[in-house]
């Protein structure tokens, strides 16, 4: 005869197996719950979630309690027995559950008549997922074949949690939660708080992409007469490919196109999706289901011919979601601020909302170097890029609130959560008051010296709030958002009437053109670039050698652009070889030299070099023969010297402009610069944090440059310290082993100085 060990770990085995199986975590989590309470004959078995950004567990699965506190019962990180689980991450195995000092009774869970408790912490990689928790009725504790078991299985759970949730599956879980709050992490990509309703930008004909939205009874009849007008397009639209092929395809193969208008019309399909519109989806959704169950259907085939009609019904789903897009009205109708939310955000989507009413930016895709992330920081949107999995189906019209210093978003934010970041903004929004009053003051330290404060900008749209923040110049214009925003190549005639607006906008200030720099993150769509490492790959100064006759244009129209402002500098991108900056300047003096027969008193512009490859830093003397001056691109240097993709969130935490390592190329970098008489400007990221900005002026930085919106925070900055005092700290923290006591050196400094609110929300 089995003993009781043996028996449930015989049921142990099936019960990992059947999990092993599940189509998804739910299915995962209702076989563990059910298995486990017949293996065990407990009376409850539940499994609790923990939530990652604020701690709190919640109710995911049960069997035994009222099913109907699924999603809604919450325990604070320090309540509960449960709770008192995840934070000691061991198992709590007790006789009577309500005797125990932190047990807390919960009126919806109908549990009032269980006092054996035993709860099992879900582990993975070191983090606790969650609780596994069983209960019985008698006062008596689980056997230790028992809690073995159920450690085995809260092992194996774990695997499936995180699983799940790298999928997306609990962030939709989370969602589909009515009323519940929950919040994802994402990429700073511009700084600042918003809160406003979602609005959703759709993928073009992508019925994953289609969110959920309710219709009321009046909308019915006009979506189901969008949905037929739809259909009767994409119908139009085979009859006439049918007849175009007719002269290159058999009879039996033209056949193919009837069989599509059968399908389009079938009655179980168009059927299907009314009756969807009728329960009262909107008209894409009700498509988006219907396909997908139908897709479903064909694939589960045992004929291998009907298996592949599932592609024939995703493309003539797609066809159909296309003409109802075509039908939407346009974004303008739109009167409150919103939160434009997307798989992808482009350009394109902010020029299709009024400026006023766009609150804030999210992406699940894209980097925080991203044409997007830049143009909301040009703009001062806060933009929050990289969030994995957002649930977009579920969360149009649902109110966000998206933190751009964390890259924290809050989908439904709670009662203190809103007002919370209520009391942020209004700090925020005073703190900008009081800087405003520095817009005319001059950027000098305590002990006089002037750090030239430029913009980083790229935008014609950008030049407005540009000069009107105090900015002394432009210390990076982005020559490839103009590049972005057309359609193919810019003429070189096209491109020097942009160049003047900047130049003469900005006249008698000085003016510095990075030239053309894509790759990496950054592809021109008529220019498309696949890489498998584009960071390391072609970008920046080695497309322009390799394609000089896009490069020679470019410098034309810049050089042309500044024959009556002469106000133009003039930068090289990714530069990592000599061989490149001699190169690049033969073709410069070549270009001047050709344009100078036509224009006898054309300037000729300084000259210099972006430094972010670690291999141009052991070049600069060399270099500094060539050169008029060195721009420390601090997000590439960063990134390059400690091997880090700072737009990966596995690795983003390594990502630290105030690492040691980066301090002292920095300095090494100045001190080689300035034995040649070559000043040094750092345009990177850096340069906008107040923090990284006293270390800059420590380590005897001659300029700064950064987005509007941040330069009258690093001018107050300026102006609280002296050269000698950040020469000092700096010194300091050249001494220091890592980034996080360097932080808190120039954090305690700045707050001293009487400016903590310049550091609050870097450290949030």
């Amino acid at each position: 005869m089995l003993s009781m060990g043996t028996t449930i770990f015989n049921a142990l085995k099936t019960i990992i197996q059947a999990v092993n199986d599940a189509s998804d975590l739910t299915e995962a989590l209702n076989i563990v719950v059910q298995a486990t309470r017949k293996a065990l004959k407990a009376d409850v078995v539940s499994v609790y979630y923990r939530e990652i950004q604020s701690g709190e567990l919640i109710l995911m699965a049960t069997d035994g309690l009222n099913a109907n506190a699924i999603g809604k019962i919450r325990f604070p990180p320090n309540k509960g027995l449960v709770s008192l689980v995840m934070n000691q991450a061991e198992p709590i195995n007790i006789a009577d559950a309500h005797v125990h000092p932190n047990y807390c009774y919960v009126q919806e869970t109908d549990e009032i008549s269980f006092h054996g408790f035993l709860g099992i912490p879900i582990i993975h990689q070191r983090q606790t997922l969650g609780v596994l928790v069983v209960r019985h009725k008698q006062k008596k504790r689980f056997s230790s074949a028992q809690e073995t078991f159920l450690i085995t299985l809260a092992a194996q759970l774990a695997g499936a949690i995180s699983y799940a949730s790298q999928k997306g599956e609990l962030s939709h879980w989370l969602s589909s939660v009515e009323g519940q709050s929950f919040s994802m992490q994402g990429l700073s990509g511009s700084p600042g708080y918003a809160i406003a309703s979602a609005h959703i930008v759709i993928a073009t004909a992508n019925l994953d992409a289609v969110p959920d939205s309710n219709i009321s009874n009046t909308q019915i009849e006009s979506e189901i007469k969008s949905l037929e007008h739809a259909i009767t397009q994409v119908e139009l639209e085979y009859r006439q490919l049918s007849e175009r092929m007719s002269d290159v395809l058999p009879k039996e193969e033209l056949a193919l196109f009837e069989v599509f208008i059968l399908m389009l019309r079938s009655e179980s399909l168009i059927d299907s999706i009314k009756n969807r519109i009728h329960a009262g989806q909107w008209a894409q959704a009700a498509l988006r289901d219907t396909i997908a169950e139908h897709v479903k259907q064909f694939e589960q085939m045992e004929d291998a011919y009907f298996r592949e009609r599932a592609v024939d019904i995703k493309d003539l789903g797609r066809r159909i979601l296309l003409h109802l897009q075509m039908q939407q009205p346009s974004v303008n109708s739109i009167s409150e601020p919103v939160i434009l939310a997307g798989e992808e955000v482009y350009v394109s989507h902010l020029s299709d909302i009024p400026v006023h009413l766009l609150a804030g930016i999210v992406a699940m895709r894209g980097a925080t170097s991203s044409h997007i992330a830049i143009l909301a920081r040009a703009l001062g949107i806060p933009c929050i890029m990289g969030v994995d999995n957002l649930p977009l189906q579920r969360i149009k019209g649902e109110t966000l609130l998206l933190d751009g210093y964390s890259g924290q978003l809050f989908i439904r934010p709670s009662h203190q959560i809103h007002q919370e970041y209520l009391q942020l903004i209004d700090a925020d929004k005073k703190l900008n008051e009081n800087l405003n009053k520095l817009i005319n003051k001059p950027s000098h330290t305590l002990d006089d010296v002037h750090i030239p404060l430029y913009v980083n900008t790229g935008l014609l749209s950008d030049i407005g709030p540009s000069l009107k923040s105090g900015a002394e110049g432009v210390g990076l214009y982005r020559t490839e958002i103009p590049f972005l925003l057309h359609d193919g190549f810019p003429s070189e005639d096209e491109q020097v009437k942009i160049y003047q607006q900047v130049l003469k906008s900005f006249s008698p200030r000085p003016v510095t053109f990075r030239t053309l720099d894509i790759g990496g993150d950054k592809s021109l769509p008529y220019f498309p670039i696949t890489e498998d490492n584009p960071f390391l790959g072609w970008r920046g100064i080695r497309i322009m050698l390799d394609h000089p006759e896009i490069f020679i244009t470019q410098i034309r129209a810049i050089l042309r652009a500044n024959l009556t402002t002469s106000n133009l500098k003039l930068m090289l991108p990714m530069i990592s070889d000599i061989s490149e900056v001699d190169t690049t300047l033969e073709l410069i003096r070549k270009s001047y030299d050709e344009l100078s027969e036509d224009f006898k008193d054309l300037p000729y512009p300084e000259i210099g070099i972006m430094i972010e490859v670690p291999s141009a830093i052991y070049q600069i003397p060399a270099i500094a023969k060539r050169v008029d001056f060195f721009s420390i691109g601090s997000n590439d240097l960063t990134q390059y010297l400690l091997a880090v993709d700072r737009n990966n969130k596995q690795v983003a935490d390594l990502y630290n402009s105030l690492h040691p390592s980066v301090l002292m190329a920095i300095k090494q970098i100045v001190d080689q610069a300035h034995q040649y008489n070559k000043p040094v400007s750092v345009c990177g990221e850096m340069a906008g944090d107040p923090v990284s900005a006293l270390a800059l002026l420590g380590l005897n930085v001659d300029s700064m440059s950064m987005s509007a919106s941040s330069l009258l925070k690093v001018k107050s900055l300026i102006r609280s310290f002296s050269r000698q005092q950040a020469n000092e700290l700096s010194l300091q923290a050249l001494k220091m082993e890592s980034s996080q006591q360097i932080q808190k050196l120039f954090n305690d400094a700045i707050i001293s100085a009487g400016h903590g609110d310049l550091v609050h929300n870097h450290n949030r």
